[in-house]
């Protein structure tokens, strides 16, 4: 499989949404418990900076996506956020390396200076091994920063990326 990523269009709203509602429902990476819906992720996904679609250069088939916007504003707006998604069956596929990079190219384009995640989740050990091996820095620990699905917390791991 040839992993492209391409900007968000209406179309993709279904498969998008279905994909990200997997990680939400999963309750072990992202903040959010809420799912989408269609109308809700179609309203989500454009909303943000940018928001960019993995698929399969084959097929065409949407194999995950990511969502860019500002970490804050202001005197911070320079620095971005980003968040991942990867289709439960697919993963292992370096999907994830592809949306990163993109993305990482993409922020710069758009005039950001820095790359922050907020609540890299302990326990998500390939995204962390994806983040230490493409050049981002730790900035410590939050212990019990999020509430995992289960209700148990996990320490999360801050980390930054000068674009």
């Amino acid at each position: 499989m040839k992993t492209e990523v391409r900007q968000y269009e209406a179309k993709d709203t279904a498969a998008a949404a279905a994909i990200w509602n997997q990680v939400v429902e999963e309750g072990v990476a992202f903040p959010q418990e809420e799912i989408l819906t269609e109308e809700a992720g179609r309203k989500f996904f454009m909303e943000q900076s940018y928001t960019g679609i993995a698929y399969d250069a084959g097929t065409g088939e949407i194999t995950g996506l990511y969502i860019l916007h500002p970490n804050n504003v202001g005197r911070c707006g320079h620095i971005c956020n980003a968040s991942y998604a990867v289709r439960a069956d697919l993963r292992g596929n370096r999907i994830g390396e592809t949306l990163v990079t993109h993305c990482l190219k993409t922020a710069k384009e758009l005039g950001f200076q820095i790359m922050q995640f907020n609540a890299v989740v302990r326990s998500n050990t390939y995204a962390l091994k994806l983040y230490q091996k493409l050049g981002f820095v730790q900035l410590g620990v939050i212990p019990g920063g999020f509430r995992m699905k289960d209700g148990h917390y996990e320490d999360i791991i801050p980390h930054y990326y000068v674009l």
